[in-house]
This record gives structure tokens, sequence and C-alpha cells, in this order.
């Protein structure tokens, strides 16, 4: 073979070198760092660095190294980062400190507390009895918070016209904040639901009832009646709702008068009173009715599920991380719901059925 045909085989076979991060740099004038800041949508550099940095590493064809982005989210969630940039946990509650009495509240601070300890963020609670809202907008905006997540309200109906969403990150808990519509972490309900009811079929209870309070925002009757549907027409029991926290004296002649008439041999409820209002109506728990419940904190109903929420916070955190590192602030036009599924939980108010 001759030398000039060894030569083009050569050519042909070399490998083509990786474009780098560097290599843009040195083509714009710039550090390699700006150019990883332009490409990752984080601050840092200005809008029109980001626009030359991203349409010269299209021009020259550079793609992201897959084994440093393992890296990377190796390094973000293998060990705890000194602590360089703030997020916000907004508390609207009249009385701040009622908010975290609650155990499943409680968890969800815990799991973000962690989980932005591990990513390098302290988490900072502020609450609006102290602070109104139009002034917190400002004092994130002095102390340079981005990310903003709102705690679990007292009010549903909570007025938000005093603050604007436009310069932060926002995750929001659950469905109880009708609004803003920004992104949100929540447990699966409704899967949820359908994991109680069928590990209560599956220790022996064939007529499984449903009694909860109607609320707008909760959808485990949902659930109930989507999972009713497998049930042969005889044993379908109709969904008792319940305005339970405003007229108990109603509610406990209600689910008198729905016991005595579908009979149930097992309750799935969200009513933490249910096992002393079913005591008032002479019934024994488990011995005449089984009970189990939606969710196991907050509740002296030992069966039923337990809705993660130490996970819920932690997704929390994780999601906002994701949202300011990508530069994503204010209301989307399409928002992302993570819902956490649960894990049933044995309890003696609901022993196998012989």
């Amino acid at each position: 073979m001759c030398a000039a045909h060894s030569d083009d085989r050569d050519k042909k076979e070399k490998p083509q070198r990786r474009v780098t991060m560097k290599d843009i740099a040195r083509e714009l004038g710039i550090s390699h760092v700006s150019v990883s800041y332009a490409l990752r949508n984080a601050s840092g550099v200005s809008e029109e660095t980001r626009r030359r940095v991203k349409a010269k590493a299209e021009e020259m064809g550079y793609v992201s190294d897959p084994l440093l982005s393992v890296l990377s989210h190796y390094r973000m969630n293998s060990k705890t980062k000194p602590l360089h940039a703030e997020i916000a946990w907004v508390n609207t509650w009249r009385e701040p400190e009622k908010l975290r009495q609650h155990r499943e509240f409680d968890l969800y601070w815990e799991g973000a507390l962690a989980s932005a300890n591990r990513a390098g963020f302290k988490l900072q609670e502020f609450n609006t009895a102290e602070i109104p809202l139009h002034r917190l907008q400002s004092i994130f905006k002095a102390r340079n918070i981005r990310g903003v997540l709102l705690a679990p309200l007292e009010d549903s109906n909570q007025d938000w016209s005093a603050y604007t969403w436009a310069d932060f990150a926002t995750v929001r808990f659950g469905r109880t904040i009708p609004e803003p519509e920004t992104y949100f972490v929540s447990s699966a309900q409704v899967n949820n639901t359908i994991l109680a009811f069928n590990q209560m079929h599956e220790l022996g209870y064939e007529r499984i009832g449903y009694a909860g309070e109607w609320v707008r925002y909760r959808y485990f009757g949902i659930g109930f009646s989507w999972v009713q549907q497998q049930l042969p027409a005889n044993l379908r029991l109709p969904l008792l709702s319940l305005d339970a926290v405003n007229h108990p004296a109603k509610t406990e002649a209600a689910i008198n008068r729905w016991i005595q008439k579908n009979k149930p041999d097992a309750i799935l409820t969200d009513v933490p009173a249910m096992p002393q209002i079913l005591k008032n109506l002479g019934y024994r728990v488990p011995d005449d009715i089984g009970l189990a419940t939606t969710s196991i904190q907050d509740t002296t109903i030992d069966a039923g599920i337990d809705q993660m929420p130490y996970d819920i916070g932690s997704a929390a955190v994780r999601t906002l991380i994701a949202l300011l590192s990508n530069h994503i602030r204010g209301v989307p036009e399409t928002r992302n719901e993570t819902l956490i599924g649960g894990k049933w939980i044995h309890g003696s108010m609901l022993p196998p059925r012989k």
C-alpha cells in the first residue's frame, strides 16, 4: 500500500475530538465558567451572553458529556455542601407555630430541610404574621432569595394580590393552595386510596366503605369511587361525604344512618375523630368495624396509608432547585405536578378477618 493511501486512511479513522466548554470560551473570548452558566441557564451571565454562547455551541457542534452530567448529579446528591444561598419557606398561618404542630407538615419541613442542606442551600422560614406579603418580596430580593416554597395553607382563600411571582421560582405543597398555578408536590391521593382499599380487601374485608370530609382539594373519594367498580354490585357501598369540622353533631348522626343502612365491615376515612365517633355510637373497633385512615399522621388510627410526607418535602426542594438551575421564574404556562406514592401500614384497628 502506498504512503498516500495510508495517510488518507489514518485521517478517516482518527476520531474527532469532542468540542468542550473551553473551546467555546476561547472562540468567544470569555471564561469557561461563563459558558457553563450560560448553557445551564444559571444566573450570573447576561441574556446577551447566554444567547451568544448557545449560538456558538450549536455552530461548533457542542454536546454535553453524559459522564460529566452523571458526576455532577452525584456530587449534588452524595454529600452536604457549604451553604451558599437561601430558599424561603413561606408560612401564612395566623399562629405560625401551629403549622408544624401537624406531624405531616413538620415532616414536609424536615424533608425539605435535609434536601436543601445536601444541595448547599439554607432553608429559611418566613411567616406573614410577622412580615406582610408586600414586604416579603422586597426582603427576598435584598437577600438574593430566588426560590420559594409555599407551605400548606390554613385558609385556602389566601389573598396573594400583594405579591408578585415573576421574579421567583415557586413550588407549593399540595392542592390546598388553589393559586398561583405553580409547580407543586403532593401525595398521590387517588392511588393511595386504591392501595388502601386493595389491602383492606386482602385482609378479608368485603363491605368496605369510605367516610370522608368534603374538601375540594382532597381526591381520596375519587380513588374509592373508581376502585368500587371491581366489586360485585351488592358489595359496592356509597361514599359518605361529611362536613365533620363545622357540624360534629350532624356528622355523627349521618355516620350512624350510613352504617345502619349499608352495614360496612370496615371503614376507610380521613376523619381523625372517627374512632371516638364510632365509640359514641356504640360500635367497637375492630370487633364490630375495622378502621383504616388515608393518612396515619396526626390521628390515633394506626392502620392505613403513610403518605410519605418527608419524601414530599424532599421532592419539593429538588423541584425548586431544578427550576432555579433552568432559570425558570414566575407562573409557568404549563405546570408540573409531582405526586408521591404512599405505603400501607398494618395496624391493630384493622386485623385480618377470620
